[in-house]
């Protein structure tokens, strides 16, 4: 049953473009639909200038000519690309030296048994700030710490991909995901209200806290459902420990420790520079977390240099940096990494700006708005609606990014005009972009993960991993979405700067 359903999910996810291509045709459905809609005469009122509202034709030669015009500073500009490019140079120096790596395995390895479960998951959690680590060393060692543990290593392997990809918004570290999401509803909250402004962290406490919930659940999962399954399902023949689980050598642990030092120390500078009032991180009434806040302002470059700065000192102490063309030998690869998403968002700020342009967005907003107040629907019930409808949609677009800069100029000025926050509605996106990653095979590592369980089981498949993983996604989307609920019931702080409201009591 679940090998059909997978099946089914399979040819349907198949038959869509690449998300380039599926923003360069909604790009064109927008230019459509604008011409269209532009000879009809609606009923609303512009909340932006109190006029009604009318639907801006983009195929007049006019629109053409400036959507040629503003072209390139439409993706210069884009939010989400410049602060994604500074954050993740800093993290590709702290990977590419192998401090991330070091890091990674210092914490597996001293670890007690009983503990494993959780710490993996936790660790799982934390490896989403370097990208790709989590994919390609966190799950993999998982299979390998289970089985040197004597427990089935499938399960390390479920475990692991539950933190890695199932909890992926469960961040308790702020990464790149988190000014790119903010960036994307920042730009469709401004179809609504030009001169709002969201912070990169609006999310912070709320997945921070997320993170206990996904830990706890995951390894009761774990222990109690996936791993006494697997005890059933036996190993095709012993598998030596890999090479990838080799005890830190004596430069290694030396490199990580100063590393982590030099960590604590910037930590430190950074506390002390912003803790007097006169401090130049404070803003004119001396708050630190305030909007026009200089320490608020440079989340994204104290991200680059909280990484920049171990990875360096770990490459020099570890004697994997021998020059300077080390360090930029990493960042160069990390932007080589980005060069997939760079494309990705030239054809999503384009929609988006074109989107705007037309005033769709404020349209479906204002008549979205209209119906639900008609059906009467509770804010929790529309909220929750939106965390299933993302989940569903996560099986067949995977990008976080691509899939949110398609329903945030949706979602977030609709949710608006009935007086739900950018923040909640954002927050509630990552809830369902989470949970649903693991289940879908056109995610993109869900085959490596396929391919991780075969090195135990050579018949592992699609449906091996599918099964395995079920239990931690209807969990976790069930646990999840009620704890926003609740989180949100008791007024708890989503983020810095962030509210349930809009406008912003």
């Amino acid at each position: 049953m679940v090998q059909r359903m997978l099946a089914a999910v399979e040819r349907i996810g198949n038959r869509l473009p690449d998300p380039a291509v599926l923003f360069i045709a909604l790009l064109g459905i927008v230019w459509v639909l604008s011409w269209l809609l532009s000879y009809v005469a609606w009923d609303l009122t512009d909340p932006r200038n109190g006029e009604p509202l009318r639907v801006v034709n983009q195929l007049s030669g006019a629109a053409l000519v400036q959507f040629c015009t503003d072209m390139v500073k439409t993706f210069a500009h884009f939010h989400p690309i410049g602060v994604v490019l500074v954050a993740m140079l800093g993290i590709g120096v702290a990977e590419h030296t192998g401090f991330i790596n070091a890091a990674l395995r210092a914490m597996l390895a001293a670890t007690a048994r009983w503990l494993l479960t959780p710490l993996l998951i936790a660790v799982g959690i934390a490896s989403h700030t370097a990208a790709d680590a989590g994919y390609v060393l966190v799950i993999p060692l998982g299979g390998i710490l289970f089985h040197a543990a004597g427990r089935h290593p499938l399960a390390g392997i479920a475990a692991a991909f539950a933190g890695v990809s199932g909890g992926f918004s469960a961040a308790f570290i702020p990464s790149a995901i988190d000014p790119m999401l903010q960036g994307i509803s920042q730009s469709g909250a401004r179809i609504v209200d030009p001169l709002i402004s969201l912070n990169p962290l609006n999310n912070y406490f709320f997945t921070a806290s997320s993170a206990l919930l996904i830990i706890l659940a995951g390894w009761f999962i774990t222990e109690r459902v996936v791993e006494p399954r697997l005890a059933k399902t036996p190993l095709d023949e012993e598998v030596e420990t890999a090479a990838g689980m080799h005890a830190l050598d004596e430069r290694e642990r030396r490199g990580l420790r100063i590393a982590l030092w030099s960590m604590l120390v910037f930590a430190a500078l950074l506390v002390a520079s912003a803790w007097p009032e006169s401090s130049a991180w404070r803003d004119e009434t001396g708050s630190l977390t305030g909007r026009g806040a200089p320490l608020m302002a440079s989340i994204v470059p104290l991200i680059f240099l909280f990484f920049l700065l171990p990875g360096v000192v770990y490459g020099i102490f570890a004697g994997t940096v021998s020059s300077s063309r080390d360090i930029i030998a990493g960042m160069t690869r990390s932007m080589e990494s980005m060069a997939y998403y760079l494309v990705i968002m030239f054809f999503i700020a384009q929609f988006i700006y074109a989107f705007g342009q037309s005033n769709l967005g404020i349209l479906l907003a204002l008549e979205g708005a209209a119906w639900l107040q008609a059906a009467g629907l509770p804010a929790s019930l529309t909220v929750a609606g939106i965390i299933v409808l993302t989940g569903l949609l996560n099986l067949f677009v995977g990008s976080a990014s691509a899939k949110w800069a398609l329903l945030a100029p949706i979602f977030v000025p609709m949710l608006m005009a009935l007086g739900i926050s950018p923040d909640l509605t954002q927050a509630a996106y990552r809830v369902g972009d989470s949970t649903t990653n693991i289940i879908t095979p056109l995610m993109p590592y869900f085959p490596l993960v396929v391919v991780y369980c075969q090195r135990y089981i050579k018949a592992a498949g699609i449906g091996t991993v599918t099964a395995m993983m079920l239990p931690y996604s209807a969990t976790f989307i069930v646990l999840w979405t009620i704890y926003l609920l609740l989180y949100w019931s008791l007024g708890l702080p989503l983020g810095l700067q962030s509210s349930y409201a809009y406008p912003a009591p």
